[in-house]
C-alpha cells in the first residue's frame, strides 16, 4: 500500500507514495480538514485546483449530523460531499479528548452526550468501524483514547491499555470495499508507553500508523519529543501520520523526523480571524498597515487570491464582514500549506531537502496568536 521512493541522507525525511482505492497520494502530504463533510469556506473545485490529494471527515460529527441514512442514500461520503479523491475519516477518538465534559470512558467504548441536543451516544471500536465502513472512507482510523498531555502516568497507562485493546477489536471488524485502516499510537511523552503501544500495534499489522496525543495543548518541545520517541518503532514500509499538526515550520521539522502525513485546522481557522500564513510567518490582514497595500497577500504566491486581489481589497472585505474576504484568506492559507508539501516532495526528489529545511525554518517566524489557535479543538 505504501511505497518508499527515497530518503534524505541528512535526516529521516521520506518521499513516498500511498495507494488507495481512489488513487495515489504522494507523500509528504497535507490533508485539509473537512470535519462535517466540508473544508470550511472552500468548495471541492477550489481544493482540486490547489492540488489537494485527500481530505478528512469525522466519524462522531457525521454520525450525529446528518446521520448515516442520508449519507448512505447519497452513495457514501464521497457522493454526499461531491469529492472523488481519497477521504480519511477520524474514528472519533479525538472527541474523547475534546469533548471530555460530555463523555464517560468505559471498558468497551465511550458514552457521549451529543453536543447538539444532549442525546446519548455510545462509540466504541465496533461502532467506530461500522460508521466508517458505511461512510465509505478510503483510510479509516482505529478507535483510541486520547488523554490530555498532562494526564498523570496512571491515566496515560490506562489510555494506552485501552487503545491497544480497542485497536485489536477494530482489527477484527469488517472493512469497507478497498478501505485501509491505520493504528494510532498513544502514550503522551512517556517513552516506555509509546514504545509499548507502537510495538503492540505494529504486531497487529495495520496498513499505516498514526501518532496520536499530539497537538492537545502540550508545549512544542513535548510535541516533538512524542514524535521522536515513537517514530523508531514504526515500520519503514508503512505510512506515518502525525494527527492534528501543525504550523508550517512544525511540519517541515516533522517531515525531517520521518512523518509522511499531516492534517490541521489552522489554515482555515486563522483565516476566519483575518490571519494569513506566508513563507516567513503570519500577519493580520485586518491591520491598518495594509489599508492601501495593493500587493498580493504573499509575493510570489500562485493561489487564486494572490493572482487576482490585493491586500487592501481583502482587508476591506474582512473589515466590512463580506464572506468573500474570509474565503480568499482560506484559499491562500490552504494553498500555502499544500504548496509547502509539494515543495518538500520536489526537494526530496532532487536531494536538496536539507538546504530547503535550513532556509525555511530560519526565515519562518511564528506568532503567539497562531500557536495558541493550534490548540483549539475543531476536528
Amino acid at each position: 500500500m505504501f511505497e518508499l521512493l527515497t530518503t534524505d541522507p541528512h535526516s529521516k525525511a521520506r518521499l513516498g507514495r500511498l495507494t488507495t482505492a481512489r488513487g495515489l497520494i504522494q507523500t509528504p502530504v497535507f490533508m485539509p480538514v473537512g470535519t462535517q463533510a466540508s473544508v470550511k469556506a472552500l468548495d471541492p473545485r477550489e481544493l482540486l485546483e490547489m492540488g489537494t490529494q485527500v481530505v478528512l471527515g469525522n466519524t462522531y460529527h457525521l454520525y450525529i449530523r446528518p446521520g448515516l441514512d442520508i449519507i448512505r442514500r447519497a452513495g457514501g461520503l464521497h457522493g454526499f460531499m461531491g469529492w472523488k479523491l481519497p477521504i480519511l475519516t477520524d474514528s472519533g477518538g479525538f472527541q474523547v479528548f475534546s469533548l471530555a465534559k460530555i463523555r464517560k470512558v468505559k471498558a468497551h467504548g465511550v458514552e457521549f452526550r451529543s453536543h447538539v441536543d444532549g442525546s446519548p451516544l455510545f462509540l466504541g471500536p465496533k461502532e467506530a468501524m461500522f460508521i466508517q465502513r458505511e461512510l465509505g472512507s478510503d483510510l479509516a482510523m482505529v478507535f483510541d483514547e486520547c488523554p490530555p498531555h498532562d494526564a498523570p502516568p496512571k491515566e496515560q497507562k490506562l489510555a494506552v491499555d485501552r487503545t491497544i485493546r480497542w485497536a485489536r477489536e477494530c482489527r477484527e471488524e469488517p472493512r469497507g470495499s478497498g478501505q485501509a485502516v491505520f493504528g494510532i499510537v498513544q502514550g503522551g511523552s512517556n517513552a516506555a508507553l509509546r514504545e509499548e503501544c507502537a510495538r503492540a500495534l505494529v504486531a497487529m499489522d495495520f496498513d499505516g500508523y498514526a501518532i496520536g496525543g499530539v497537538s492537545v495543548g502540550e508545549p512544542e518541545p513535548e510535541m516533538m519529543k512524542a514524535v521522536e520517541i515513537t517514530e523508531p518503532f514504526l515500520p519503514a514500509n508503512k505510512a506515518r501520520y502525525a494527527m492534528g499538526l501543525g504550523t508550517p515550520a512544525q511540519m517541515v521539522e516533522l517531515v525531517a523526523r520521518g512523518i509522511d502525513m499531516f492534517d490541521c485546522v489552522l489554515p482555515t481557522r486563522v483565516a476566519r480571524n483575518g490571519t494569513a500564513f506566508t513563507r516567513r510567518g503570519t500577519f493580520a490582514i485586518k491591520g491598518g498597515a495594509v489599508k492601501a497595500d495593493l500587493g498580493p497577500i504573499e509575493e510570489g504566491c500562485s493561489c487564486f487570491a494572490c493572482r487576482n486581489f490585493s491586500r487592501a481589497y481583502v482587508r476591506h472585505l474582512l473589515n466590512v464582514k463580506e464572506i468573500l474576504g474570509l474565503r480568499l484568506v482560506s484559499v491562500h492559507n490552504s494553498h500555502m500549506y499544500l504548496q509547502l508539501m509539494a515543495d518538500m516532495r520536489a526537494h526530496l526528489a532532487a536531494g536538496t531537502f536539507a538546504e530547503f529545511r535550513r532556509e525555511f525554518v530560519a526565515n519562518y517566524v511564528p506568532t503567539r496568536r497562531v500557536l495558541a489557535a493550534r490548540q483549539v479543538a475543531e476536528r
